[in-house]
């Protein structure tokens, strides 16, 4: 009985694995409405897929922008700023990019959607493990 109890909760560990929702973040930038998601919840060291949608009042898929995600860690005794920069690409309706955490900690995230020659910042935070 003790066994088959294990098993079960062994199962159930893996298959909540299986079935766990990305981390995402939902938040509106000037006339946009920006939903981020990124494939690990909580994001992890190393590297981290993203993918961001941007629609426009009505409702429509914004795809004529330039994405870029600039990521970070502030300063810390003994430790200087870290920061990265990388530029999204458009597939399909999304823009998707690769994040890569080089430590455990807070990070903060920078969305910059730059279109008609105007620069749209999303912000948010990531505890990364």
């Amino acid at each position: 009985m003790r066994r088959l109890l294990g098993v079960s909760l062994i199962l159930l560990l893996i298959a909540g694995a299986a079935f766990a929702k990305d981390f995402e973040v939902k938040k509106k930038a000037g006339d946009y409405s920006v939903e981020v998601k990124i494939d690990k919840n909580p994001p992890v060291v190393g590297e981290n897929n993203m993918e961001i949608e941007i629609k426009d009042a009505s409702g429509a898929h914004i795809t004529d922008a330039k994405v870029v995600v600039d990521y970070g860690m502030p300063a810390m005794p003994g430790m200087p700023a870290m920061n990265y920069k990388t530029e999204a690409s458009l597939k399909d309706k999304e823009y998707k990019a690769k994040l890569d955490f080089s430590m455990s900690g807070a990070w903060n995230i920078a969305v910059k959607i730059t279109r008609g020659g105007k620069t749209t910042p999303v912000k948010f935070n990531v505890d990364v493990r």
